[in-house]
């Protein structure tokens, strides 16, 4: 069963999605859709050192699962108003 929700994402282009979201009754995540694990580089156990954070997703939902509804256009750019009060010409 799909747990819907509109999210609005910025890549590759803006545009309101539908994602599915985590099962919140689930007993291994709790309602967060997975846990974080710490790893780290261990030549040696006691002195292994930190070497990042990966993301575990649990079972009961699959984050990948999203489809575009409405691509939002993009807003143009804005151009440089600074203005350089003295110029370049000297003034004699």
């Amino acid at each position: 069963m799909l747990r819907l929700r509109i999210r609005r994402t910025d890549w590759p282009r803006p545009a309101l999605i539908l994602t599915d979201t985590p099962r919140p009754d689930c007993p291994d995540c709790f309602g967060e859709g997975g846990w974080n694990r710490d790893y780290g580089d261990y030549g040696d156990y006691e002195t292994g050192e930190y070497a990042g954070t990966e993301w575990d997703p649990c079972p009961c939902w699959d984050e990948n699962h999203r489809r575009v509804r409405l691509p939002l256009p993009r807003l143009p750019r804005r151009r440089n108003s600074y203005v350089d009060p003295w110029g370049s010409e000297p003034p004699f």
